[in-house]
């Protein structure tokens, strides 16, 4: 039987007063969240791995009506690092309202021409880190009085598209892993929303693991701060998912109804681009 009465869900959620944890805070969307967070009164603890970009997120931060923005630098796939996150919300707040896993990394090229190196990777900074992350701070999110998980994807975790298929596959497990915890936290009152971006501003092409952007992949990005705003008010509304931007939507759209169409319009790009493949027919 769930702690909270039914009516709860019908209320906004209310973010002043409310701590939150946000990974990948250093640039994107993470950083953006973790701003638009602090702006509506949350207590936000933000982590990446580059110091100098935290710091200059937290300065930001401190033109805001609300307790200084918390830090701390390091690896989310360090399992050490991990506890240490939860443990620093436990002492300086004495518990959690809100997860952000906005963290992630990227690769391009096919598949059969990849390191395995790349593959362990991106699985672990795109999948099982946020995944063991939210397994740690469940004991605090369960005690919070209205608790919320978000799990940044992408849509290709919709769909998947050819030299990505490390990051689609990654993104397709981030999107299963929301929808059974969706479930099994329900009784515990614990929300839990997946917001699946499309093209949105990032440092994504410029920090591959591997490979290069494909010739293919241009257009204008929606902006990560509008991206924020857009999941804030959907975490504030207590929505299951989230596509923020039209192209997103319309890609998820797409991607329901003509998952074929999709499929041929990219063998059709790659044999341009790639006439001697064999990887596709």
């Amino acid at each position: 039987m769930s702690r909270k009465p039914p009516s709860w869900r019908l209320l906004p959620r209310r973010f002043a007063g409310t701590t939150a944890l946000v990974t990948g805070a250093s640039s994107g969307v993470g950083r953006a969240v973790a701003l638009e967070l602090a702006g509506r009164g949350a207590r936000v603890l933000a982590t990446a791995r580059r110091g100098d970009r935290l710091s200059a997120v937290a300065a930001e931060a401190a033109g805001f009506d609300t307790s200084p923005m918390l830090v701390e630098v390091g690896d989310i796939t360090d399992a050490a690092f991990r506890r240490r996150l939860v443990e620093r919300a436990t002492s300086a707040w004495g518990g959690l309202d809100i997860l952000v896993a906005a963290a992630g990394s990227g690769a391009a090229g096919l598949f059969a021409d990849a390191a395995p190196a790349t593959l362990s990777r991106i699985l672990d900074v795109d999948f099982v880190a946020p995944a063991e992350l939210v397994r740690e701070s469940l004991p605090l999110l369960r005690t919070a009085a209205d608790p919320a998980i978000v799990l940044v994807g992408s849509i290709l975790g919709l769909h998947p598209l050819p030299e990505h298929a490390e990051y689609c596959a990654a993104k397709a497990a981030v999107r299963s892993l929301a929808g059974s915890l969706r479930v099994e936290l329900a009784a515990d009152g614990i929300h839990v929303m997946l917001a699946s971006l499309g093209p949105t501003e990032s440092e994504f092409w410029d920090n591959l693991l591997a490979g290069r952007r494909p010739s293919w992949s241009r257009g204008r990005p929606l902006p990560a701060a509008r991206a924020a705003r857009v999941l804030v008010r959907a975490l504030a509304h207590r929505r299951r998912e989230v596509l923020p931007g039209w192209r997103a939507k319309g890609y998820a759209l797409a991607a329901h109804l003509f998952p074929r169409v999709i499929d041929r319009a990219m063998m059709r790009k790659l044999r341009r681009l790639q006439p001697s493949s064999q990887a596709i027919r």
